[in-house]
């Protein structure tokens, strides 16, 4: 199995149950992401036009008997466009972003929102990018079977808890498992190529802020504790470290037994804003102007900060040498190049790009199981 992917902490711990051959997983975060029940449909229109590959949304059924359920209790779903002529056979998931819950406020509140409940999740949503239809747009994974997974539990497919006060069901990790289920009965578990991407969140955000405080570690640590990762995080991290740390992907990276490809940076502009210099860690707003315009950034700053890449295959696409994202993935993938690539530090590549309220992490690893 081959995982490509922008997230960090729990993903890595949740492929090993599965030993597949042939199949993509990613985790991507949409480009409008709001805590509000606005029409990805509409957005998805106005940004690729008319002409943009809608695919529906295909409910769980069988994940109701097994508890897997979105925050407020409804059934999980996914999208997928089935593949065809060389790539029938070959699948890519995309598991979709979107943020963390991490008290049982935020948790109510995200629970009336596509990110809680099947009840708001867009219909319809357009595959672009990796999960793009058009070769000219997606060159190797075009005609592959395509799906995205939706992302309805608050804590990245891992928590397996409730809070019965707050009527919250936090089943992350059963509707990882009943997805994959009811994939592979639909023709999954004959896969010959398969491919994870995944997109999301801070890798290596350990660190303190610019106050000296652990701003982010205190979300994991609320992820965690409220959500009851604890029993899915990896054994041999827990065995010599606290819950929090072992959701912090440094720390179990390292007995992933598989090659890693990281496309990008560790900050970005949301994390730099809520993580790296938020408001509690800079009373005097030092940063304020920093955070939002990196050329208004001091020297000793500028060491703090790295931004994303965003693109796939377009005329944009940030690049690897002279390669953008797609070739230099799918040379990877099909082992078309055997060499290592190293960019220069950010922010010395200019073909990089920065959207506010975008994470940063790119992955690629090669997972054989």
């Amino acid at each position: 199995m081959k995982l490509f992917g922008f997230w960090a902490a729990a993903v890595l711990c949740l492929f090993g149950a599965w030993e597949v051959n042939g199949i993509l997983e990613t985790i991507e975060e949409e480009l409008f992401y709001t805590e509000a029940s606005a029409s990805y449909y509409n957005e998805s229109k106005a940004v690729y036009g008319n002409n943009a590959l809608l695919v529906g949304l295909t409910l769980i059924k069988s994940a109701a008997a097994k508890g897997a359920v979105c925050l407020d209790g409804t059934l999980p779903g996914y999208h997928w466009h089935r593949g065809y002529g060389s790539g029938a056979n070959s699948w890519l998931i995309q598991l979709e972003g979107g943020g963390w819950c991490n008290t049982v406020r935020a948790c109510v509140y995200r629970k009336k929102t596509r990110r809680g409940s099947s009840n708001y999740m867009e219909k319809l949503l357009a595959f672009t990018g990796i999960l793009s239809n058009k070769p000219e747009e997606n060159p190797d994974f075009f005609n592959w079977n395509r799906i995205k997974l939706r992302y309805c539990d608050g804590a990245s497919f891992t928590g397996d808890s409730e809070h019965k006060a707050a009527e919250l069901q936090f089943r992350g990790q059963r509707i990882w498992s009943a997805a994959m289920e009811d994939l592979m009965s639909s023709g999954m578990r004959y896969a010959n190529q398969h491919l994870t991407y995944l997109f999301s969140f801070p890798f290596g955000n350990f660190r303190v802020d610019v106050s000296g405080g652990r701003t982010l570690r205190n979300v994991y640590s609320g992820v965690v504790g409220l959500q009851g990762l604890q029993n899915n995080l990896p054994r041999i991290c827990i065995n010599h470290l606290d819950p929090t740390s072992c959701f912090f992907p440094q720390n179990i990276i390292g007995n992933v037994k598989a090659p890693l490809f990281i496309l990008n940076t560790a900050y970005d502009s949301w994390q730099i804003q809520s993580s790296l210099a938020p408001p509690s860690a800079d009373p005097h707003g030092y940063w304020r102007n920093c955070t939002k315009d990196h050329s208004k950034c001091s020297a000793s700053q500028l060491q703090f900060l790295q931004e994303r890449q965003d693109t796939w295959f377009a005329d944009n696409s940030p690049v690897l040498g002279n390669k953008p994202i797609a070739l230099a993935v799918g040379d990877w993938y099909f082992d078309r190049a055997g060499k290592k690539a190293i960019d220069c530090p950010y922010p010395c590549d200019s073909s990089c790009h920065n959207l506010l309220g975008q994470y940063s992490l790119y992955f690629v690893t090669e997972a054989k199981r």
